[in-house]
């Protein structure tokens, strides 16, 4: 997380044909993306997709619109996550986004557009962890955000692709034996939009075309289904109310959180809420003793050590938060995130008392994830506060490669080659990264 936000919004202009450019960004999140694939892992699964191969990514805008783009990625608007009602709303659209990629119906558009539409989200996606490296405060929720993304790479679906992606979506349902209702109620409440001018309409409306027809199809599944009926799981409705709190206490206004979520509402999410929101009053006391309370309960909750961690660390208690997160972690060794946060914290410890840990830590983090530049960025700078400056500059470069500073890689790289032993693996991959660099920068002058 950056600052006392959530989001730190990373301008990128987002334009189209006749409207202004507009300011997007993306946020990461451990939690809400634990969520996500929790909904989402079944339907991948049965629709025969590999459910790590799914990106799911939260793009930080107040409408309601999902879309797929660039392959197997999937993009949730948080407006449309804190407007759901239940966690079966959002697996409906999940099934939805799924059908059509299952579909095809990306590959089926121009090679122009399906190729902008891929080049243009990544560099937006690396452009988000460009901007999280160069940040100095980063904890549970890490931004990404970034470049250009033109509004042509939003795929606006035909009626045709729109129907098959509601059967398969129906499919998808039903063999994990939930209900289609969520989505039915989404699509009927969407359905009165349809008569509104385009700019009074949420995207989704305009990237899905939505007719009677279609939501009368889904109606008449729902009234036959055995499944119609079926409850959701309790760890589904917990986590959906988890994420609705996280995200209406840091993308909403304090006063908006606390009239939301006020404090007659004793339940977890409700105090969640209300923590996040005192946090980014800093008032940070308070919000520690909301934390104390929902730790009492949920003694091995990563997550609710993992934001302990992050009010210590953005109040300035840096050495204080190294535990928290170091919980974090032992509950979930494996999200880079939360490793990330972690070493953070670590690195600016003044007394230099973590390096070594740290540097332990991050090494794993871009094991797990060798693409976030953020990750690179803290191992980095905890290399050089060790005094070890060729694998600083090695871990500087691996960044530039990813934000695509290809210069500033190569001469990263050259200084790494002069300071790592001659041979060594360091040595030999900042090779590799100079000869990648140098490829990229060339073919770009011949074009």
């Amino acid at each position: 997380m950056l600052a006392a936000a959530l989001i730190l919004p990373i301008p990128s202009l987002l334009g189209s044909g006749t409207a202004q450019a507009r300011k997007i960004s993306f946020i990461r999140d451990a939690e809400i993306e634990d969520t996500i694939r929790l909904f989402g892992t079944p339907l991948f699964a049965v629709a025969g997709l590999e459910p790590s191969s799914v990106r799911v990514y939260l793009v930080n805008d107040p409408t309601l619109n999902a879309f797929v783009a660039g392959g197997q990625k999937i993009f949730i608007n948080t407006g449309l996550l804190i407007a759901s009602d239940n966690a079966n709303q959002v697996i409906g659209v999940i099934a939805h986004e799924t059908g059509h990629i299952t579909g095809g119906h990306l590959a089926r558009t121009q090679d122009a557009l399906r190729h902008a539409s891929a080049q243009s989200i990544m560099a937006f996606v690396l452009g988000a962890a460009a901007a999280i490296a160069g940040q100095g405060a980063a904890g549970q929720a890490i931004i990404a955000g970034g470049s250009q993304v033109a509004q042509r790479s939003f795929l606006k679906y035909s009626r045709v692709q729109e129907g098959s992606a509601d059967g398969a979506a129906i499919a998808m349902l039903e063999q994990t034996g939930q209900s289609a209702q969520g989505m039915l109620t989404f699509f009927d409440n969407l359905g009165d939009q349809e008569a509104l001018l385009t700019a009074s309409q949420d995207p989704y409306v305009r990237t899905h075309p939505l007719t009677r027809n279609r939501v009368d199809a889904i109606r008449a599944h729902v009234e036959g289904s055995r499944f119609s009926n079926a409850k959701e799981r309790p760890l589904f409705v917990e986590r959906h109310a988890r994420m609705k709190a996280k995200l209406t206490g840091f993308l909403d206004s304090a006063v908006t959180a606390f009239r939301t979520y006020p404090p007659t509402d004793n339940s977890l999410p409700g105090r969640y809420a209300r923590a996040i929101a005192r946090h980014k009053k800093r008032e940070t006391e308070k919000a520690l003793a909301l934390m104390a309370g929902l730790l009492e309960e949920r003694p091995n909750d990563p997550y609710f050590h993992e934001f302990h961690g992050q009010i210590l660390f953005e109040s300035g208690q840096a050495e204080a938060a190294v535990p928290p997160y170091e919980r974090a972690v032992t509950l979930r060794p494996d999200e880079p995130l939360l490793r990330i946060g972690l070493g953070q914290a670590q690195v600016t410890v003044e007394s230099g008392r973590y390096i070594d840990a740290a540097i332990e830590n991050l090494r794993h983090a871009v094991r797990l994830a060798p693409g976030n530049p953020s990750a690179w960025r803290w191992l980095g700078m905890a290399h050089g506060r060790k005094g070890n400056i060729g694998q600083a500059a090695l871990a500087t470069a691996e960044r530039y490669i990813l934000t695509g500073k290809f210069r500033d890689a190569i001469g990263q790289a050259k200084r790494a080659e002069h300071d790592l032993p001659k041979g060594s693996p360091g040595w030999l991959r900042a090779q590799d990264l100079k000869t990648a660099a140098e490829q990229v920068i060339e073919r770009r002058a011949k074009k």
